[in-house]
């Protein structure tokens, strides 16, 4: 676990000097160390930092809830659906179409709708993050797309489990589907309701007992949520979301800050691990077709949302960019879709797809005002001024 922290610091001090970003770097430190490559291996089984990579993620999208408040649900939920109810449809919708389109199978078809539909959340969070995004006026309804996506991500997983497995009854189905949605909406419930009560239980003024309380808290939550079918990480966000609401909200934020970088970083090391270069190049061609597919409908989709929340061509393309990134959603179907004996071009193709877009979408996303400029609007003084505005680094 030494030898993946610091790996993980060195490429990406490395890539500092150069301005790259961290998380192509972080996983290409697990990729370099793994055991598919050759030369020295620092982990010969990627499932021993499997637990590791899980607190990870759960960090990451807890984080997310805390700076998601439950006002901006209150104020901007119609909104919120239709952006991510667009988004999905745009991607999900196209995912399937190219699955078909390959001709591998229709269980295979309704995977890669999942994995070309689906953005990562432990991605985007750490772009936001990385960028200085958080206050961004567009990064509300970035965030927004992500709750619609992971409720549609539970739901979606409850109903695509049986379908892999061979299943035939539909009232499995509708029972596990029925289960995530009911598990979600008690969440949901709590985070609307509950918040009051969780900020008298979650009030001290001691910071040790107040970190070991969150954590054991959004662990704990995100373990359970995983056990009715739901992400864990969805689990995580919404006790972020609850937590987040309360008089201990800011300082939350600031105690969890190192936890989630260091434990991040491990996240994406170990998403590195599982990734065996020498699978790619017999996937190349259907990787390249997805990657601009996805491309072409994050802008369709950033146009979409944008013209819900009066946006600018700045705005617009920060949205198109952020969300570009597809990761740990995949490598669960990429996982699914292997226990189910399904094609084994799945999983490198899977693999690479992740990888590509890991790497492009900080890169793009960092670079957003080059697609600003051939938006409509793009050369309007206001979209000029919020370039300049977004370029300047924030503390977070």
């Amino acid at each position: 676990m030494g030898g993946a922290f610091l790996a993980a610091a060195f490429l990406a001090r490395l890539g500092g000097r150069i301005g790259l970003p961290t998380i192509p770097l972080f996983i290409l430190a697990g990729i370099l160390l793994g055991p598919h490559t050759p030369g020295y291996t620092l982990l010969s089984n990627p499932h021993d930092l499997e637990m590791l990579s899980a607190l990870g993620l759960v960090l990451l999208l807890f984080y997310l809830g805390l700076e998601f408040h439950m006002d901006d649900l209150k104020t901007g939920g119609r909104k919120m659906a239709i952006a991510g109810g667009t988004y999905l449809v745009l991607n999900v919708g196209a995912g399937l179409i190219f699955g078909f389109a390959l001709g591998w199978g229709t269980s295979e078809a309704l995977v890669l709708a999942g994995v070309l539909g689906i953005s990562s959340s432990a991605i985007v969070t750490k772009i936001l993050v990385d960028l200085g995004r958080i206050g961004n006026p567009e990064t509300r309804p970035i965030l927004g797309i992500i709750v619609v996506e992971d409720i549609f991500l539970a739901l979606y997983l409850a109903a695509l489990q049986p379908i892999l497995s061979g299943a035939d009854s539909l009232s499995a189905a509708l029972v596990d589907g029925g289960k995530a949605f009911g598990f979600l909406l008690l969440l949901a419930l709590a985070a609307r309701f509950g918040t009051k009560l969780i900020g008298k239980l979650m009030n001290t003024k001691d910071d040790e007992l107040l970190v070991i309380s969150f954590l054991g808290m959004a662990v704990f939550v995100a373990g359970v949520s995983e056990m009715f079918g739901v992400a864990d990480a969805i689990g995580a966000f919404m006790v972020g979301l609850m937590l987040g609401s309360t008089s201990s909200g800011d300082r939350i934020l600031k105690l969890v800050h190192p936890l989630r970088d260091a434990f991040g970083a491990i996240f994406f090391f170990a998403f590195g691990l599982s990734i065996d270069p020498g699978d790619l190049p017999s996937v190349l061609w259907p990787v390249l077709a997805a990657v601009v597919l996805t491309l072409a409908m994050n802008i369709a989709a950033g146009l979409a949302a944008a013209k819900v929340y009066s946006f600018g061509a700045q705005a617009t393309s920060n949205i198109a960019t952020t969300l570009v990134a597809r990761g740990e959603f995949a490598l669960i179907l990429a996982t699914m879709a292997a226990a189910a004996g399904l094609d084994e071009r799945l999983s490198p193709f899977i693999a690479g797809y992740v990888l590509l877009l890991a790497v492009l979408a900080p890169l793009a996303a960092g670079r957003s005002h080059w697609l600003a400029r051939i938006l409509p609007g793009g050369r309007k003084k206001d979209d000029h001024q919020n370039q300049d505005q977004d370029q300047v680094p924030v503390s977070v």
